[in-house]
This record gives structure tokens, sequence and C-alpha cells, in this order.
């Protein structure tokens, strides 16, 4: 079976994985070292992820709003443990002009700024300034926003959607009167992103806590939506965070209670980015390049017209308008079917396979026979081929086709997420009960998947020398899944007795 790509998952899952972004026209280089140019398909992808997230961020009653890209150094400075956390990353502004020197352009010695100023890395310091100043009372809580924004970190490793020195993503911050509300707050909004992940991406997902050394900085707890990659890897694929009064106590944002006392506001915050279409790749993708989930292709249906620049191809054009116009009628997922017909001057065969890399969920082929024949060749883009290792195109009358459209994207969407559900179930270990027996798991395959043990939660000094003994074996704890059985035994790192069970694994 020859397969649309130069290379395949198994002979190396790394540079397939860049094949797929090149071949499938997602992203190029920009000339910035970590930055990308996001291409239309890939972008289509962020669009069409971006609006049904919104639409579930706004049905929780949270406004969008915007804030500056450029952050005041000091505030920082107000929250150490936050500062510390991504001190390496910053981005940071010192100068407001340039001048010719020697030929060149130079920042103007004369043109430092007052204050350094920090290209957004996150929002918790600017977006809790201006909660300090909205809110003064009960009657103001709970404040809830969202913003869609780029935001920078200057990584050092970087890879394609993955881990980029800038990305795209949403970020919601809230403020609350009690810690009740503001967990309550947290949570909702990881059952939110595991809706969106499973339900809209076709990720399957593990939600849970974060052990204390993987929080975010300045969190009071840090939780996650965790999805295992094809080649057995974790990628974190959103977050949500109880900040407590960490911010407020360094931006003040107070209130007046009920009884007229003054108090600190427990604040939340969390996040979905572009990473979330590394994660598509990595789960959806086959040897012939990307497959995506019907509730997020930019276009559902593409219709390929087979002319051959004779009298026939009239009818051709006429005969696929008509069936765009019909499909475009139809409702999949409580919105119009998105239909494509593409009419770029070149070679059937090479469109076809065009949209196969890209992943369309239905590439569909017209012809003068199948005009004559009133039917249209089909290729489902989750099972492209038959057993005999052929390309399988189904010629399915037109007026058949149209009426299964909707069951067949719906069939599609299910497919894809049944699949990476079984990888995923069928690939976390639970059996593990000492370290030796982890040690020997990992290492007896190239993607072993995760493992799922014993915790006692340790602290401190006894943490660190966990995270140590990992971080040697190239793991990370990954999250304690919220619907993990009861922890019945003892601690595979510290033989203390265990609290819970997390998730062990290699991740992005």
């Amino acid at each position: 079976m020859k397969h649309a790509l130069s290379v395949t998952r198994e002979q190396d899952f790394a540079a397939w994985y860049q094949a797929v972004i090149s071949e499938a026209d997602m992203a190029e280089e920009s000339g910035v070292r970590g930055c990308m140019v996001i291409r239309p398909w890939g972008y289509g992808i962020w669009e069409r992820m971006q609006k049904l997230l919104d639409e579930q961020i706004k049905a929780t009653g949270h406004e969008n709003c915007y804030f500056p890209l450029f952050i005041p150094l000091s505030y920082f400075e107000k929250e150490a443990e936050h500062v510390d956390g991504f001190a390496k990353e910053m981005a940071v502004v010192t100068h407001h002009r340039l001048i010719q020197k020697d030929g060149k352009l130079v920042p103007d010695p004369e043109a430092k700024l007052e204050e350094p100023l920090v290209v957004r890395p996150t929002s918790e310091t600017v977006i809790g300034a201006a909660f300090s100043r909205w809110v003064q009372s009960w009657r103001d809580l709970p404040v809830l926003i969202n913003q869609w924004a780029n935001v920078v970190r200057w990584e050092m490793r970087t890879r394609m959607f993955l881990r980029t020195a800038e990305f795209l993503w949403q970020e919601g911050h809230t403020a609350h009167a009690t810690v009740q509300e503001a967990m309550d707050e947290t949570l909702r909004m990881l059952e939110v992103y595991r809706a969106f992940a499973e339900d809209c991406v076709g990720l399957p997902v593990i939600a849970g806590e974060k052990p204390e050394n993987e929080r975010f900085p300045g969190a009071v707890a840090t939780y996650s939506i965790e999805a295992m990659m094809q080649d057995g890897k974790a990628l974190q694929a959103g977050t949500s965070h109880f900040l407590g009064t960490t911010f407020s106590q360094a931006q003040n944002i107070r209130f007046q209670n009920a009884d007229g006392q003054q108090e600190l506001a427990q604040t939340t915050s969390w996040g979905v980015s572009t990473r979330m279409i590394g994660g598509l790749i990595m789960v959806h993708g086959d040897d012939d390049g990307l497959r995506v989930p019907p509730r997020v292709a930019p276009w559902q249906v593409v219709i390929v017209p087979m002319l051959r620049d004779a009298d026939e191809d009239a009818a051709i054009m006429d005969y696929c308008t008509d069936l765009v116009a019909r499909l475009t009628k139809l409702d999949a997922f409580r919105e119009p079917v998105r239909a494509l017909l593409d009419k770029r001057p070149a070679k059937a065969a090479t469109k076809r396979w065009g949209w196969v890399k890209k992943g369309a969920p239905i590439v569909i082929e017209v012809g003068g026979r199948d005009v004559a024949g009133g039917n249209v060749s089909v290729i489902r883009r989750d099972r492209l081929y038959r057993e005999d290792g052929k390309l399988d195109s189904r010629i399915i009358a037109r007026e058949d086709f149209v009426a299964d459209t909707v069951a067949t994207l719906e069939d599609i969407q299910a497919s894809l997420f049944g699949d990476a559900k079984a990888s995923l179930d069928g690939n976390i270990n639970r059996s593990i009960t000492d370290i030796d027996a982890m040690k020997a798991y990992f290492n007896a395959s190239r993607k072993p998947g995760w493992a799922l043990v014993q915790w006692a939660k340790p602290t401190g000094v006894e943490l660190e020398k966990v995270v140590q003994w990992l971080k040697g074996e190239k793991l990370t704890l990954r999250n304690v899944p919220s619907d993990a059985e009861a922890a019945d035994g003892l601690c595979i790192f510290t033989g203390e007795k265990a609290v819970e069970r997390v998730l062990v694994g290699r991740a992005y």
C-alpha cells in the first residue's frame, strides 16, 4: 500500500508530524525562531475550535474582552512565584525607538523606557490590576471574563503548534466572593474543556488535578485535561487554575462583603491554545496525512470535478454546483453543512490527494459517468482503504448520498473519537506496584503509554526526590484523574499509604 506521505508514523513519529503539517498546508516557518505562519487550513481549524469553544464559554456566563499585549514589569514583580515561573520565558521591550548607526538599525539610547514592558506570557497580573479597579463591593462579584489573544513565551525547543514562542489561545479570568464559588468555577471550566475536547475535537482526555510540582506558578490548585498521542506520550490539552487570593493579595483585589468587612477576592484562570491542533494531528492523523473530525473541519465535504477540457465539463460543473447547494441546506451538528466545490485548475487526482492529506472528512469526485448515472464517487477520510489495500471510493446515487450526508458526518465524528478512546483506554497500565516494574514498563517499548499508580501525595523534599527520579527516566506526573478508583495500597515512590492514584507518562 502506497501512502501519500513520504514518512510513516512507525518510521519516525516526529518527522511524520512535521510532514503532516507541511503536506496538509497547515503552517510554515516564519523567519523568526519559534514563530510560525498558520496557513488557511490550519487557521480554519483554529477558527472552528474558537467558534465552538467560545459558544460554550459564553453559555456559562462569561463575556469576552481584551487586555494589552504589553504588561509593566512591576506587575509581575508583585507576585514572586509567578515571575519566577515565567522569568526564563519572558520577552521584554526596553526601548521605543530605533536609530541608524554605522549602517544598522539599533535601539536609541535616548528612547529607553522608564519601565520595561513584558510581552504578554499570560495575563493574570494585568487583569488582576483591572479587577482591583472594577471590584469594590460583593455586589460587583462574580467577574467572569475571557479573552482570545496571542501570548509569547520564549521557548528554547520549539515544535509547530505544540511549543512555539508565540501562540494563540483563550484565557479566562474570574473573581469570586468565596472559595467555594471559585472552586466551582475552576471545575466547571475543566468540564467545559473536557466536553469540548471529546465532543468537538474528538480527543479523549483524562481530567484531574495536577500534583503540586506541576501547578501553574502562583496557583493553589491546577487541573488539566490530558490526551494520549499515538506515540504514547501525553499532551496537556487544557488547564484550569484555582488561584485563591495569590493574585488578589498582589494586585489588591478587595471588596466589602455584606457585613461591611473588607475581603480579598478568590480568583481563577483557565486556558486552551493552538496546542490543541497539535493534539488533533497526533491523535487522528495517519500515514496519508491529517484526519479532521467533521465538527472542527473548515470544509466537511469537498467536491472535486473531473474535468477534461471537453463539452461535458459544463454539465459536470452544473451538477457539482447543484450538489453544493443541496448539501449546504442540510444541518449537521446544529450547523449548515460546510461544502466546497474545488474549482482550481489542477488535475482531479492531485486535488483529491491534496484533500486527503488535509483530512477533509468526505471527498467527492464527479466525472461525466457520474453525471450520466446520477451518482457521486465518495471517499470517507476515516476509512480510506479497502481490505485489499485499494482506495475505498464508493459510487453512490447522488440522492442517497445527500440523504445520508448528516448521518455520515456524525458517524465519522464518532468513529474518530471511538478509535482514539479505545487506544487511550488500552494503553494505560493499572497494574504497576513498584519502581522497578515502572522502569521496565516504560523501557520495554518506544510507545508504552501511561501508568496509573498508587500515590501518597508527597510534598517538599520527598516530592523533589520523586520528580528527579522521574526526570532521569524522562517521565512526568500528569494528573490525578477525577474518576480514578480509590487508592488501596502503598505509594510506589515512597512506600507510604497511598491516598490517590496518579498518571505517569512521557509527555510533550
